[in-house]
């Protein structure tokens, strides 16, 4: 999800059999369901049921998916892209108290594909670069730092002498963030058939992971973030229901 909004809006594609399988299952506690249930599921987005095996082995194949005695669930590596995307639609924060976490990369020589790796890594921990191997945020989230970086990096608490607000604007596009987060909102409140619906709060998950979760008074007024996650929120809910529905008529 590009974090600005085309002059015409935005234009979400259409979800594949394999992205309508993944977000299902996903945004589903726990992430797995039997097979008839499960391309019943995805039959109701407008995906043909042979697609939707076609699509199943695929994954399996994948390794996206791992076949249980009765069904299909997430493999390991996606149980954790699951956890992210939970912690994005419920962050753990506290009161922030004005410390910055900063992360200095040490680390030399590493290969091209080690270095965007560490980068993917920190930027997943809603981290942002200042400059070429400082990266930091306001210390306001509840989740420690992977261990592993202490092997290429080290970590400090810091007050920067910038305005705060300020170093918070230039590190992450918060206006370009809350305009798509705006028109997302707009495109759920449009989307009427199920597989569109889908489709937008797929692109809702997407944008609330690069959501930097900033304490409050660091963001422009009237921030959009919170009314997303609860349109999200009330939108698994409906889904969870739909589940345990057809589970019931099985």
């Amino acid at each position: 999800m590009n974090d600005s909004v085309p002059p015409g809006g935005l234009t979400l594609r259409p979800l594949s059999a394999r992205s309508v399988v993944l977000s299902l299952l996903l945004g589903t506690h726990r992430p797995e369901l039997p097979v008839r249930e499960l391309v019943r599921l995805v039959e109701g987005f407008g995906v043909g049921g042979s697609t939707v095996r076609a699509a199943l082995s695929r994954m399996v194949a994948a390794g996206d998916l791992r076949r249980t005695d009765t069904g299909y669930r997430l493999s390991e590596r996606l149980l954790e892209r699951q956890r992210r995307q939970d912690e994005a639609v419920r962050p753990h924060t506290r009161a922030w108290e004005g410390d910055w976490e900063m992360v200095l990369i040490t680390a030399t020589g590493r290969a091209p594909a080690e270095r965007a790796d560490l980068r993917a890594r920190l930027t997943a921990l809603r981290l942002a670069e200042l400059r070429e191997g400082v990266w930091l945020r306001p210390a306001n989230l509840r989740r420690p730092l992977p261990a592993e970086l202490d092997l290429v990096a080290e970590r400090w608490a810091s007050r920067p002498g910038r305005p705060a607000a300020e170093l918070a604007a230039g590190l992450w596009p918060l206006d370009a963030w809350s305009a798509t987060a705006r028109a997302l909102l707009a495109q759920v409140d449009r989307a009427r058939r199920p597989a569109d619906r889908l489709t937008a709060f797929a692109a809702v998950v997407r944008h609330l992971l690069a959501d930097p979760v900033l304490p409050p008074e660091l963001l422009p007024e009237h921030w959009p973030g919170a009314a997303l996650r609860d349109a999200y929120t009330d939108y698994q809910r409906e889904q969870a229901g739909q589940v345990r529905v057809r589970s019931t008529r099985t």
